[in-house]
């Protein structure tokens, strides 16, 4: 190595909290889904929940899996970053793996609804990004609703009323994207992460780095 030059800056850096939200339908599970297979250095944050499990599902995988009593103990230990009333279920997120990813300078990604992101930003503002997914028009959102089958009419028409009062929540998020094109609107979402993760914030090595830098001859 060169004497003469600063020693490598590291990039290790504080882990990135990246919240998605959006109404039901409008997209943010897939883009979710895609951004986990393409980059690795991204992981999903597995809530705790009173919803009861789902075919297919693997408790501490998909979900913490808990009774409202299990629930309440966490809310009263202090064990939640955050949690909420989703269609007559609570969420929570633990406290404890964010703590550990963002010291080991891990990235973890949120489905969460503007009441999480609120509660979340409240406590862990400095490392939190939030992204807001909007649908095209009602109409099309009404119609991916219909297309994905899942849902019977009365909670379509449940979810689309909530829809409008999401979307009333929108200006509170750092990054508001249109998803009229899903491919486009995951291309917007990596340039996000990837700008935030070069955030001077973010990079604690830079300090002595520049000290170093310029104290050298």
């Amino acid at each position: 190595m060169d004497p003469s030059k600063p020693a490598a800056l590291s990039r290790r850096r504080r882990g990135l909290l990246i919240v998605l939200s959006s109404p039901s339908g409008a997209g943010k599970t897939t883009i979710s889904r895609m951004l986990l297979e393409i980059d690795r250095g991204i992981t999903m944050s597995v809530s705790a929940t009173t919803r009861p499990k789902r075919p297919g599902e693997v408790d501490d995988v998909h979900y913490h899996f808990v009774d409202d009593a299990g629930f309440k103990a966490l809310i009263d230990d202090g064990e939640l970053a955050e949690w909420a009333y989703v269609f007559d279920h609570r969420y929570g997120t633990p406290k404890a793996p964010i703590k550990a990813a963002l010291k080991a300078g891990s990235d973890i990604l949120f489905d969460i609804d503007w009441q999480g992101t609120q509660q979340l930003e409240a406590g862990m503002g400095e490392d939190l990004v939030s992204i807001f997914i909007l649908p095209p028009s009602m109409a099309e959102l009404d119609r991916r609703l219909h297309a994905r089958a899942t849902d019977n009419e009365d909670v379509i028409a449940d979810r689309m009323r909530r829809a409008a009062s999401e979307i009333g929540h929108w200006a509170e998020y750092d990054y508001v994207l249109i998803n009229e094109d899903m491919e486009r609107c995951l291309e917007e979402v990596k340039a996000i992460v990837a700008a935030e993760r070069l955030k001077r914030t973010r990079q604690p090595g830079l300090v002595a780095f520049v000290r170093e830098l310029v104290e050298r001859p």
